[in-house]
């Protein structure tokens, strides 16, 4: 996403609302009523933490091939330049 600026008053607002927005986060609630139910109503911290962990291995996942896909472009770019 490139954004195009005319003069440099303009590269500083865009800059500086750019900074801003990345520093402002939003709280979110990304567990499904029936989750957060089975969660909050046992006193069981062991399912909570088996939920959190199953939570991290799938946002992990799609992370590891886009980097092992940008690797090997890389690969293949820097092999055809030489």
């Amino acid at each position: 996403m490139y954004i195009k600026v005319k003069n440099k008053a303009q590269k500083i607002v865009v800059c500086v609302s750019l900074f801003v927005f990345s520093l402002l986060s939003v709280a979110a609630n990304a567990q499904c009523a029936m989750c957060r139910a089975a969660l909050t109503s046992e006193g069981n911290t062991a399912k909570a933490a088996a939920v959190n962990d199953g939570i991290v291995y799938l946002m992990v996942i799609p992370y590891v091939l886009v980097a092992g896909i940008g690797y090997a472009i890389y690969r293949m770019k820097k092999n055809k330049s030489s």
